[in-house]
């Protein structure tokens, strides 16, 4: 039996493993296979951290879930539409690495609307996204930033769709939606809102 710090030492390279294979293939490339070849380990190696492929896919989705939480984020700055802007722009391709996280998060949808287990975990966690907004549009409709009356629900699901539609257009077409652009398409959204 291996010591625990061993173990744990192969446990994070099997999670960098995992994340490389990701950010380069997507999850219809993430085999046991694929993530022994980016280790350069056996597949019986990994098959004792995973049984099956749904379990390397429910890990993958926990690293996933660490790295986003563990991102560095812009600071808020007391609330209002500064924050919201702030909020989205932290989920944009706007560096390599936000690119390779939003990468893997698109490349899960697919299997994620075919399994009930995985579906349920991605509506919580948009359901955690959009609650996180709330705070931001709730603040400026006080302020004055937005028109009292505001529908706050319906302007953070629209503020949610509309990133996530700009993350596409990002990751499918870099080079027409850079990051200047993505900033500029951002700002033009928001004073949509005023």
């Amino acid at each position: 039996m291996p010591a625990r710090g061993d173990h744990d030492a192969r446990r994070r390279d099997v999670s960098e493993a995992v994340w490389q294979v990701l950010a380069e293939r997507g999850f219809t490339g993430l085999t046991l296979r694929a993530v022994a070849a980016e280790m350069g380990a056996t597949t019986g190696l990994l098959t004792h951290y995973f049984p099956s492929k749904k379990a390397l896919v429910a890990y993958a989705l926990d690293i996933a879930d660490e790295r986003t939480a563990g991102r560095a984020l812009r600071r808020p700055g007391g609330g209002g539409l500064g924050d919201l802007r702030g909020a989205l722009l932290d989920v944009l391709p706007l560096t390599p690495e936000a690119t390779a996280m939003n990468r893997v998060w698109v490349g899960s949808w697919d299997g994620s609307l075919a399994d009930p287990g995985l579906y349920a975990r991605e509506t919580r966690r948009y359901e955690n996204w959009r609650s996180r907004l709330r705070p931001h549009v709730t603040t400026a409709v006080e302020r004055g930033e937005l028109p009292s009356g505001t529908d706050v629900d319906a302007v953070v699901a629209t503020a949610a769709a509309f990133t996530h539609g700009l993350v596409l257009q990002a990751l499918f077409d870099p080079e027409r939606f850079p990051p200047e652009r993505q900033t500029e398409l951002l700002d033009g959204f928001l004073r949509t809102l005023q």
